[in-house]
């Protein structure tokens, strides 16, 4: 029997505002194994996640402070940072 897994998540820009927090300790459940089915589990969780984590397009995503993508394993990670992407100007 596995234990409980938790993952700290970092929240940066409107993510942020939307949140009206920067970070969580969380711990999903062990059904949740890429950082796809995470945000689909967060989103569930309230209103807040659910407008904040809404538009994947609008998400970029870091797992243990490098740069991944939805389909990414979350199984023994750290850490999960989302962000919007960076555009230049």
């Amino acid at each position: 029997m596995s234990g409980e897994h938790t993952l700290r998540l970092l929240y940066f820009a409107w993510v942020r505002e939307k949140l009206g927090k920067g970070e969580e300790n969380i711990a999903p459940p062990e059904q949740v194994r890429t950082v796809g089915e995470l945000l689909s589990w967060l989103r569930g969780l309230d209103e807040a996640h659910a407008e904040a984590l809404a538009d994947e397009a609008m998400l970029r995503v870091a797992v243990d402070q490098q740069h991944a993508d939805f389909d990414t394993p979350i199984t023994g990670v750290r850490e999960v940072a989302f962000f919007p992407p960076v555009t230049g100007g």
